[in-house]
């Protein structure tokens, strides 16, 4: 009688423990979502808003760092004006902000 009492306790003890690990595995997932996809897939909302949003005449910021400001809007790239005759060709996933150059070197003086 006392074995299958202790039997029963067990089969019972691991049918918890199934349910603590099938609800330890959703919070992870709930976890990862808020945490990790929520914000990158927002993240990619922004980006893709900014990459319509580019038209010519606007200054923006490569990557790479370089400045220059929009001469033409093609569907992947833009003719970035660099310097007065200077044009370069750059895909529209490398641009990074768009901001007035004149301000940013200002404020680099300022430190």
């Amino acid at each position: 009688m006392l074995s299958t009492i202790l039997l029963q306790a067990q089969t019972q003890g691991a049918g918890g423990s199934m349910w603590s690990t099938i609800l330890m595995f959703a919070l992870l997932i709930v976890v990862f979502y808020f945490f990790l996809i929520r914000p990158q897939s927002k993240r990619q909302k922004e980006v893709r808003k900014f990459q319509d949003s580019l038209e010519n005449g606007k200054s923006v910021i490569t990557q790479g760092g370089i400045y220059g400001k929009i001469k033409e809007v093609k569907d992947n790239y833009v003719i970035l004006e660099i310097a007065e005759g200077v044009k370069i060709k750059v895909n529209k996933n490398m641009l990074f902000d768009a901001t007035d150059p004149s301000s940013a070197s200002s404020n680099e003086t300022a430190k």
